[in-house]
């Protein structure tokens, strides 16, 4: 098979030539790297990546394939991938197709061959710059002005979240749990499926009235792309839950959680994507845990939350509780899809929020 060749043009100027593979077509959107080194079907199915280029800085990528029961979402929603080396040739006996066959499918432009130390470095120092996947013969100067021509996606939350509500149940189940999808990940509802929940999944712009009037034991709010500054409906869908039900938020659901008690978001520059390690405040323990965050909360003065978990060694607020109000939040992937799964028992902890006796 003969793939074109193809370029990454970031807006800073610099250029990236390698071999494109997926879809033949240009692409322009943000630019941000992970780190993890496994993991990358749920990295591509995962809604929080929706219109972003994910440059994977572990080398190999493609070497397991893609399997039907990994997948985090019904569709792949990132903007494109940059590897050093994609693998064609999988090996394992669970796979149904390959890396570049899923994201061809979706029309998913890439570019193998690429220097990714060198790029995640540029990344790095200059945030989250525009950048466009396009035909290596196009001059530089036009593809610039493809990218000046581009302007970042906004609404996105509105496009990955659920049109109309949806149910997942298990047998035997103890509780019945909204959850409020932000770009929600089917490992999320395996992991309450798991605790006894039933769940019902519904659109980001559910009023509170119809979710009390599902009489559910909690409420989650779920992960999503760019942050809860974004998406003021989940902050205000918050507000009118606060202190009359158990809600446990992660990813964009902690932020809008934060920000409704008032705690300050900062902008990370180029974010954090990948396995970093995360202490438990309550015991001291240090877990690795997967974050993807573009924003953080410096600190919780001020405000009636307590901080939970913290980003080591910088220290950054990665969890917090209000133990009154029954409201928790994480801000980073305690589902293990991908990672480790150091912190799934943190589900627990929602799961006896919801035991509270007013609950049982």
């Amino acid at each position: 098979m003969i793939r074109p060749q193809k370029k990454l043009v970031l807006e800073t100027g610099e250029e990236f030539y390698g071999t494109g593979f997926g879809a033949d077509c240009r692409k322009v959107c943000e630019i941000v790297f992970n780190t993890s080194v496994v993991g990358y079907q749920e990295i591509i199915s995962d809604p929080s990546y929706a219109e972003q280029i994910v440059v994977m800085t572990y080398p190999l990528i493609g070497n397991y394939g893609i399997t039907d029961e990994d997948f985090e979402s019904h569709g792949t929603d990132i903007g494109g991938l940059v590897v050093r080396e994609c693998c064609d040739t999988p090996s394992n006996f669970r796979y149904t197709k390959t890396l570049e066959e899923e994201l061809e499918e979706h029309g998913i432009p890439c570019l193998s061959g690429v220097d990714t130390r060198m790029l995640t470095k540029i990344i790095r120092d200059t945030g989250r710059p525009m950048a466009a996947i396009v035909e290596a013969e196009m001059p530089r100067e036009e593809a610039l002005a493809l990218i000046a021509a581009t302007e970042r996606p906004k609404d996105l939350v509105r496009r990955v979240s659920c049109r109309k509500r949806w149910v997942t149940r298990t047998s035997n189940h103890r509780f019945h749990v909204v959850a409020v999808d932000c770009g929600i990940k089917q490992s999320i509802l395996s992991r309450l499926k798991e605790r006894g929940c039933n769940v019902t999944i519904v659109p980001f712009t559910t009023s509170a009235k119809d979710i009390l009037a599902f009489n559910p034991d909690g409420v989650l709010l779920s992960n999503g792309p760019v942050s809860a500054l974004e998406a003021p409906e989940i902050r205000a869908l918050f507000a009118e839950l606060r202190g009359r039900i158990p809600v446990f938020g992660i990813g964009l659901g902690m932020e809008a959680i934060g920000l409704e008690y008032g705690a300050r978001l900062v902008p990370m520059g180029c974010g954090m994507h990948g396995d970093h390690p995360v202490r438990d405040l309550s015991t001291g323990r240090i877990n690795v845990a997967v974050l993807n965050q573009t924003y953080r909360f410096d600190t919780l003065e001020g405000t009636a939350l307590i901080p939970t978990h913290a980003l080591v060694p910088e220290g950054y607020v990665l969890g917090f509780e209000n133990r009154e109000d029954k409201v928790y939040g994480v801000q980073f992937h305690l589902e293990s899809a991908p990672g480790p799964l150091d912190n799934v028992n943190l589900f627990d902890k929602f799961i006896q929020m919801m035991e509270g006796p007013e609950n049982a």
